[in-house]
């Protein structure tokens, strides 16, 4: 029950935090929801609708595995490893809060040629060039481990695997809005976190 409560109580602080960013943006006329939205490569778009379903989906599989965890093919994993599980999935709600925090007025989902926003390589973005992909990452492993769940865990991988196709795409638009800027700072700080 204790795991319950905790991923419950974290992914429900990094879904407020998620949507209160939103729309406290929304108020000064910024749209931050670009994923899949407006004129883009086939590529590009595909990914983006890929990962917009995945998020949602994946929100819902994570309360479901709260409050339902009978009805769901539930896997025996140690409370060791279920704990480490807490501990990610903490961490990455930090990460993330931090990450849009630090963001301001520019933190966006999607690539979005047509809405100029500033680079920002200081907070947390000194250390990852991605702490808002990396906050999804460990929440998503973070809640398979604490509620270990054949449904969970898939739905884990595949979002953090569409999680870094989007990175990727990110990564080929980048250069264009923001030129040598975005090329010294890439060169200079992990596209996750220290090494990675």
């Amino acid at each position: 029950m204790i795991f319950q409560i905790s991923i419950f109580g974290l992914i429900t602080c990094f879904y407020i935090g998620y949507f209160m960013k939103q729309i406290l943006l929304r108020k000064k006329g910024i749209h931050t929801n670009r994923l899949a939205k407006g004129r883009k490569p086939p590529k590009t778009a595909a990914i983006e609708t890929a990962l917009l379903t995945a998020t949602y989906s994946i929100a819902v599989i994570q309360y479901a595995s709260v409050f339902f965890p009978r009805f769901i093919l539930t896997l025996k994993f140690p409370a060791s490893i279920r704990w480490v599980g807490i501990v990610l999935t903490g961490g990455g709600v930090i990460f993330f809060i931090l990450a849009i925090t630090s963001m301001r007025d520019s933190w966006r989902a999607g690539v979005d040629e047509s809405q100029k926003t500033a680079i920002v390589t200081n907070g947390i973005y000194k250390i990852s060039r991605n702490p808002a992909f990396l906050g999804f990452d460990m929440l998503y492993l973070g809640s398979a481990l604490a509620l270990p769940n054949v449904i969970l865990l898939v739905a884990a991988v595949i979002g953090i695997l569409l999680l870094h196709l989007q990175i990727l795409e990110e990564e080929t638009y980048l250069p264009r809005a923001f030129g040598d800027e975005y090329l010294q700072y890439k060169s200079r700080t992990a596209r996750y976190f220290l090494f990675f």
